[in-house]
Order: structure tokens, then sequence, then C-alpha cells
């Protein structure tokens, strides 16, 4: 996403900031921590007088909105909305401190508190800094999960509600779009058409809560990041997605690369009363490495007006896409699993 200069976006935050808090003050420090993708992501501090710089993050996000049958991507004053939600019923969500306006200049988006922390995968899994955490991830975020999944949603009405078989409708939808073709697909597309699971009581689900998208301190997680995707569906998808090879960067625990199964599903046990069911996490999880090998196939189909690929990047990450193939054909080969 195109971002305006840093300059620019400072004069512009400047009068966000002073409505907030009600006192003028100063942005310190600005600077751009994405290059690309659908958000444009800043780190600042703000200086008020009398008063210690306050670290902040801004996303500006791209105008969007959920429509009905397709994957879901809320824009930024409905993220911001949930994860206020969210946090509300106990997750460690960002703190929201202000949603941009359409006068503000900034575009859609929002400010939220700025957690210290890692949230570079290799880092985490790697770093010795990190090894007390990685001890306790699978159970913390097992527990986080089931905060998420009992997070009230009645007031989120923008949230789609998909079931298994809407889910799988909306990504093969996408991968029509994009024009790709590949033998590996269309099983996995039939696959998942054939184990598709009985409906079960819908709940606030995260969809992308990862290695990657969590901030992480010595003790373990701090906060939960990107809700952009969420939905009310099946909550085992969370899980299925936590333990996908792919954002296990190397690391040697099932889930995350940080740990081991049986810590997450006892810990979510435990904080939700709810059993799980390890097929149905592993229907989620051959799901989610769908999901991700359209999305590879979608960035990597993208052409410029005159035809050449759209950049690098995305020519890359397109070549990756038998790598979540690779792994859905390993998920399903087991017996267990094709019943």
């Amino acid at each position: 996403m195109a971002a305006p200069p840093s300059d620019e976006v400072a004069a512009a935050l400047g009068p966000v900031l002073a409505r907030r808090f009600g006192s003028p003050g100063e942005v310190r420090g600005l600077q751009r921590l994405t290059a690309g993708g659908t958000k444009a992501t800043w780190a600042f501090d703000w200086a008020a007088p009398g008063a210690p710089p306050l670290p902040l993050i801004l996303q500006q996000t791209a105008a969007r909105g959920a429509v009905a049958g397709s994957v879901p991507k809320l824009s930024g004053p409905q993220e911001a909305a949930l994860m206020q939600a969210a946090r509300a019923a106990g997750t460690p969500a960002p703190v929201v401190e202000a949603v941009l306006r359409p006068e503000d200049g900034l575009g859609e988006g929002y400010v939220t508190g700025r957690v210290a922390g890692e949230t570079l995968g290799r880092r985490i899994l790697r770093d010795e800094a990190f090894a007390a955490a990685r001890g306790r991830m699978a159970a913390q975020c097992g527990e986080i999960l089931a905060t998420i999944h009992r997070t009230p949603t009645a007031g989120l009405t923008f949230l789609q509600v998909l079931t298994p078989a809407q889910e799988l409708e909306a990504y093969c939808a996408l991968l029509d779009g994009c024009g790709v073709r590949h033998a590996a697909l269309d099983h996995a597309v039939a696959w998942i058409g054939r184990h598709l699971p009985k409906p079960v009581p819908p709940a606030l689900v995260h969809a992308d809560f990862r290695t990657g998208n969590l901030v992480v301190g010595p003790e373990g997680v701090r906060c939960v990041l990107d809700w952009e995707i969420a939905r009310i569906g099946d909550p085992m998808q969370d899980l299925g997605v936590l333990c996908m090879r792919t954002w296990r960067f190397g690391g040697p625990g099932e889930v995350g690369g940080f740990g081991a199964r049986e810590a997450l599903y006892a810990a979510y046990e435990s904080a939700s009363g709810q059993r799980v069911d390890p097929l149905r996490v592993r229907f989620w999880e051959a799901f989610a490495n769908l999901k991700w090998a359209i999305a590879c196939a979608r960035r990597g189909s993208q052409k410029r007006s005159d035809g050449r690929a759209a950049s690098l990047e995305l020519a890359a990450i397109g070549r990756r896409m038998e790598e979540p193939l690779w792994d859905f054909l390993n998920l399903v080969a087991p017996p267990e699993v094709m019943t």
C-alpha cells in the first residue's frame, strides 16, 4: 500500500492525537515499519507537555469491508471495533487510541498503543532471550484462543458468518479469479469438499492466529495482532492455522514452531470447557494450507498493465505455492484423516 511522506503523515497525525488526548503535542520518531501489502504501518511517540512520550502505532488500511459470500476483509473502523471488543473480553489485543476520520486526511485506519516485543518468527524460535517463552507459549495460545472464542459478537454485525462449505466456496472463487490451475490444487479442493465437518456452534474466529502475528516477550505472548480477516465460524479453525508448518518458521514444535499440540489442546480445553477434536483441527490445518496455496497463487499471478509480473517479491511468493500443497498432501495421507 502506497503511503505519503513521513512529514505529511506526522503533520496530519498531530490534530488526531490532540483530539484524542485533549491537548496539543508532538509526533516524534515517525518510522514506516512495512513497505507494502494492504496496510501501511508506522511507529512513533506522542509527546505532550508534562507527560512522558507515549509509544503508538498508526495503521493505514485500504478502504474495504465485508461482502457477503466473499473472503472477509475488515475495514479500518471495523478492525478497530473488533480489537476493542476482543480486549474487553480479556484478549491481549492492541489498545485502540483513535479511529481515523475522513477529515483527518490519512485515509482509513486507526492508532493503537505500541507493545514492546518481538514478532519475527525466526527470532522468537531461535534467540536465547525467548527460550523460557517458548516453553509457555503453546499453553498461553490455548488460553488466549479460548478467550477469543467466547468474545460476545452481538454488536459486531459486520462480521461474516461462514460455515465450512461457505469457506470453501469463497476461497474457490478467489482461485477461479486468478486463473491458476494445478493438479495438486484441484486435488486439495476436492478433498476438502469431501471432508467438510458437520457445523458446530459458531464463535469469533481470528483466522490468522499464528507466529508472526503475536508480540512476544521473555515471559511469552504479550499481544495478538492482525484481526483484519476475522469471521464467525468454527473455532477449531484457529487451532489449525496455528499448527501449520509454514508458520513454524523452521522450529521443531508442531504448534507455531515452539510447542506441542498436547499443551495447546489441554490449555484450550481447561480454559474453554470445550473438548478439542484433533481430527477436526487437522481438517482446518489442511484447509489452511489450501488457503495459503491459493493466496500464493493469487499473488504470483498479479500483473502490471503491460502484462509483466507485478513485482519480483510477488512472483517469489507465487513460487511458494508448492510448499503448502506439499504440507497438505502430507497431512491428508494418514489413514485416520482419510476416513
